[in-house]
């Protein structure tokens, strides 16, 4: 089935030993992409066999990040766990076919040669399958051809081939009725009805195997589309030395759903020639644009400086409306309760963004201008206030602000260029130090912009208490 296909159907199969990290988010994202853009369809599948490791819990958070990143499923979740029965009966279906064999070798022989040596291959099919009926212990294993080679185009990275001398017979089933990942992944993907599979290129070795598979049980083959991986800064594989690796750990850091699916969408996938000085895009635009031909050859690198900036692009580019919700949950956990009206706060919100590189500036490098609890920055007032007579001169500004009638930002710069005229002293001066004791931070936008967001109450009263910001 060609990349072109009206209607294929992929799937997103994440094993919940750990939360949803970012290689597994970017897969899942290719393949929402893929069947959105087709009219297709989006199978999740929660690949649990792994019955020590798997829990409730890492199912919860891989669910979670999909759902944060937007990506929506149409078919689905279906837990393995729950389908032992279609595996145990593939199996089946390959023992029947001459395809597979039972394996009686225990662990300690298992554990000598390098590469499995075939010899239960030799038993006799009848003999074999009386010993199993006899209540003996033993394994399903796969017959992979003694010659030749098993080869896949794959819409990536061209033809592949493996020899078989280099694929050992394989476990389908273990002795205790589970099966391995290489039974499972093709039992679901040819009962799914899979026309595509759009993976990580950490699994083509495994691609072989499922090929013989496919091919011994007489189905057609879906197309494989193997995608590069993600690496760190330093071209080592991503991991948790390189930052975070879940993906709700970004959300927990402030960054913004649709920055993060910018972002991702574009390690290892590029838009087309037509497209390639751009770098911000809508949903609709990445579905419109994504095939599979944009992917890559090449490993992607995660770049912790570009999703910064992705994030604060997003955090401009927002309506007050839709940051204020996002905004709320990182007040919540910083314990800010803003006393401010609604439209009050939507104004500041649109003042301040522009500043944001994260949604948390709301709640720390911001936090003054939501509420009267906040912290000075000691670097800016050890730069800007360190001068007595300057916190001198700001509560005496504070005065002559308190009789201001109008409140305006050509008002309030007068006054102060006016007042530091009068008093012998540079207006910069004035300016940095106000703008220390109003917003606590040394960098804000427009002082006189930032006190008419404030009001004249609250700056008064905050350039009066100049003298004792500590």
């Amino acid at each position: 089935m060609p990349d072109t296909a009206s209607k294929p159907r992929v799937r997103f199969a994440p094993s919940p030993t750990g939360y949803l990290h970012v290689g597994g988010a970017r897969t899942a994202l290719f393949n929402w992409l893929f069947a959105r853009h087709f009219g297709g369809t989006f199978v999740l599948r929660i690949e649990d066999t792994d019955f020590e490791r798997s829990s409730e819990e890492m199912v919860e958070g891989i669910l979670e990040g999909m759902r944060w990143i937007g990506l929506n499923w149409d078919e689905g979740p279906f837990y393995q766990s729950k389908r032992l029965d279609l595996y145990r009966a593939t199996a089946q279906k390959l023992l029947a076919g001459g395809h597979a064999y039972y394996c009686f070798c225990t662990k300690e022989e298992l554990e000598r040669p390098p590469m499995y040596d075939r010899r239960c291959r030799q038993i006799d099919a009848a003999v074999a399958a009386t010993r199993k009926a006899a209540g003996e212990a033993c394994a399903v294993r796969f017959a992979v051809p003694e010659g030749g080679a098993t080869s896949f185009n794959d819409a990536v990275f061209g033809e592949v081939e493996f020899s078989n001398a280099e694929i050992e017979d394989f476990v389908l089933l273990r002795s205790d009725g589970i099966p391995t990942y290489h039974l499972s992944v093709v039992a679901d993907d040819i009962d799914m009805r899979l026309t595509h599979i759009i993976r990580g290129a950490d699994h083509i070795s495994n691609t072989p195997k499922q090929v013989l598979q496919y091919r011994a049980l007489g189905v057609d083959m879906p197309v494989f589309a193997h995608v590069p991986l993600i690496l760190g800064p330093d071209k080592s594989r991503l991991s948790k030395r390189h930052g975070a690796t879940s993906v709700i750990a970004y959300k927990e850091m402030g960054i913004v759903p649709e920055a993060f699916r910018n972002f991702l969408a574009l390690l290892g996938w590029t838009p087309g020639a037509t497209k390639k000085d751009r770098e911000i895009f809508s949903s609709d635009e990445l579905i419109s644009l994504f095939s599979l031909n944009g992917i890559s050859k090449s490993n992607a690198v995660f770049d912790n400086d570009k999703l910064a900036w992705f994030n604060a692009e997003y955090i401009r580019a927002y309506d007050p409306a839709k940051l204020l919700p996002l905004i709320e949950e990182e007040w919540a956990k910083a314990q800010l309760k803003s006393d401010r009206t609604k439209d009050e706060v939507l104004a500041t919100i649109d003042l301040v963004k522009p500043r944001a590189r994260k949604l948390k500036d709301f709640a720390t490098a911001f936090r003054a201008y939501f509420s009267d609890d906040f912290d000075y920055d000691p670097a800016a007032v050890t730069k800007f206030l360190k001068v007595d007579a300057v916190r001198a001169l700001l509560v005496e500004l504070a005065a002559r602000y308190e009789t201001l009638a109008k409140f305006t930002e050509v008002s309030t710069e007068q006054v102060l260029r006016a007042f530091a005229e009068e008093k012998v002293v540079k207006a910069g001066a004035l300016i940095n130090g106000a703008r220390v004791a109003l917003t606590g931070q040394a960098v804000a936008p427009s002082l006189f912009a930032v006190m008419v967001n404030l009001g004249k109450e609250r700056v008064v009263k905050r350039l009066a208490a100049a003298q004792g910001i500590q």
